[in-house]
């Protein structure tokens, strides 16, 4: 609910300018400082050996100058926003600049130093013109095992230790060749070394590539005109963005929600999310969530700022650069030792399920000041599935791991999409096909889920589901993922999407399991995921009832719930909508709501 001020008519403004420097030139050089860490991504997608890098882009690139500050990022994954200007610089500060030299790259996962969950690998790679630093190339993936308790690193832990291997920041790379020491050490730990080898290399070599881009942008234009480019390029940003949100309208806000449980217990966590929008700047403050749990559902402080960073970047023009300029200007404050922002050693692996329901949670704070800004409640997690057993084929071990769509939130003038990955999360999807000549499992069933939509002037998107059937083979696998119990919220008058659902042979027992779980697989086991739908914009019976016949006709709302959630009469035979009938029921619901 906003306590602020009305909201402001906001027109879009023309890109400040304010340059110092040939604005032409400036241009040339922020779309060379791009297209590196663009190409830095080609390259790690095309070199990766795992399904999760190579087919659905879980990873991201960046370049750094050398006081290590952002300048270029390749948003692969938006759910590194916050991510790569907060450890980068930690690492380097900790292992110590003045060790490094040329050829050298560091390599570091531990939470609790600016980082993430332990699937998420950093490699970083200062360039050195000569002798003289002159900045970083750095790459962060997610590997699909990093040990611990269970296949893909995703468990039930109660404290960090168990959750993988945890990489300090150390030294991978030593004048341009891997430490073969730390290598093994590292791969000793993993189920699947293999392939994860094969994804620490590419990610080494995508830093190399941005090196060389880094070097020839220096040899063209010269080491003082990027000193002052850089030195533009942050000021402009900050420009920009300290405009763009000056327009949005001012005051504070509050709002909160719950994550199903921890996985350890039934109880559900409460999250609580402040923000004050003045003087060009954001501030949040998460005081009042709980505290850190015994559990693996605990986010550190970088993962919440991604995520509160996100809903800024979402607010304002998406033209903005984003480096050190964008992030001066979002404050996040969280109290350590709660689910926020957690100490040592508490779990994190699920640690993103809780920033995921902070990128929704601040859409909702800012719905009532900016309804024209924001979208229902998305399927508001990441749902892993992380599995891994013997391959009856071969005999190897094998790891997999991928995440699941589900739906979008409605919006002011749209219906939410189906089937997608939402927010920060934009994991493409596993085909069929690859997975299944790479793995010992097929694809039973993969559709969208009638019915599934959060009803509304604007539907929420449908749901997923996705079941997989694990031949001839003993496996283990691991659910982790959430809104089983509360499902995503509509917006003004709108309905709640469908909740998730997780089900062991749904053609036999159907046994129903919950949101978190690891469970021993007999061979020709099946597991089905039923993802959320998103929540709906606005109320169900001001729906156009030829939108609604639409939905009808393709399959994606059935005849029933037509009448039940919109008032709408449709005709089966005919495929048409009864106009009387859909009047008078309507009228009546409205009388009886």
């Amino acid at each position: 609910m906003s306590k602020g001020a009305k909201p402001r008519p906001v027109a879009r403004e023309p890109q400040p300018t304010g340059l110092r420097m040939d604005p032409i030139r400036f241009e040339v050089m922020r779309s060379a400082f791009t297209a590196a860490a663009d190409e830095m991504a080609a390259a790690l997608r095309k070199a990766a050996y795992s399904i999760n890098i190579k087919t659905r882009a879980d990873f991201s690139c960046a370049l750094f100058d050398s006081q290590l500050r952002l300048i270029a990022q390749s948003f692969t994954q938006p759910v590194h926003l916050g991510s790569m200007p907060r450890v980068v610089p930690s690492a380097v500060g900790k292992y110590g600049v003045e060790k490094l030299g040329p050829g050298d790259a560091l390599v570091i996962n531990n939470p609790y130093c600016n980082a993430v969950h332990l699937n998420d690998v950093t490699v970083i790679a200062p360039f050195f013109s000569g002798n003289q630093l002159q900045g970083y190339a750095a790459t962060i993936a997610h590997h699909v095992d990093i040990g611990g308790y269970a296949p893909g690193g995703f468990c039930i832990s109660t404290e960090v230790y168990q959750e993988g291997v945890i990489i300090p920041v150390v030294r991978l790379v030593a004048e341009g060749k891997i430490v073969e020491d730390v290598f093994s050490l590292i791969l000793a730990n993993i189920r699947s070394p293999r392939q994860s080898a094969g994804d620490f290399r590419a990610q080494i070599a995508a830093a190399l590539l941005g090196q060389k881009r880094m070097a020839e942008i220096i040899a063209k234009f010269g080491d003082e005109t990027v000193k002052v480019f850089v030195e533009e390029l942050i000021e402009h940003t900050e420009r920009w963005s300290r405009q763009q949100i000056g327009a949005l309208a001012q005051g504070e806000y509050y709002a909160e929600a719950y994550r199903d449980d921890d996985g350890v217990t039934d109880r559900p966590i409460r999250l609580v999310l402040r923000g004050a929008v003045r003087d060009g700047e954001v501030f949040f403050d998460l005081t009042g969530s709980d505290e850190q749990r015994e559990s693996p559902m605990n986010c550190t402080l970088t993962q919440t700022y991604s995520a509160c960073a996100y809903v800024v970047k979402c607010l304002i023009d998406p033209d903005i650069p984003t480096n050190d300029g964008f992030y001066r200007l979002v404050h996040v404050e969280a109290p350590e030792g709660t689910v926020v922002h957690a100490r040592h050693p508490a779990g994190v692996v699920g640690g993103w399920e809780i920033a995921m329901r902070l990128c929704d949670l601040g859409f909702k704070l800012f719905s009532d000041a900016m309804p024209d800004k924001v979208m229902a409640c998305t399927k508001s997690i990441n749902c892993h599935m992380a599995c891994g057993g013997r391959d009856p084929r071969d005999g190897e071990y094998y790891t997999f791991l991928e995440t699941l769509g589900g739906g979008y939130g409605a919006r002011p003038n749209k219906d939410g999409m189906d089937g997608v990955q939402a927010h920060f999360q934009n994991t493409e999807n596993s085909a069929i096909e690859e997975t299944e000549n790479n793995y010992p499992f097929m694809i039973t069933r993969y559709e969208l889920i009638p019915d599934s939509e959060g009803a509304g002037r604007h539907r929420g998107g449908l749901g997923i589901r996705r079941d997989w059937m694990f031949r001839d083979h003993e496996s283990t696998l691991t659910i982790f993922s959430d809104s089983r119990k509360f499902p995503p919220w509509g917006l003004f008058g709108g309905g709640s999407g469908a909740p998730s659902r997780y089900i062991m042979n749904p053609d036999a027992e159907a046994t129903e399991l919950p949101s978190k779980v690891t469970a021993r697989l007999k061979p020709n086991s099946v597991i089905s995921y039923r993802t959320p739908g998103g929540g709906g914009y606005g109320p169900a019976l001001e729906r156009d009832p030829q939108r609604v016949l639409a939905d009808v006709i393709d399959g994606k709302v059935s005849v029933d719930r037509a009448r039940e959630a919109y008032g709408v009469v449709v005709d089966p035979l005919t495929r048409s909508v009864d106009p009387e009938a859909t009047r008078q029921l309507r009228e009546q619901m409205t009388v009886r709501k």
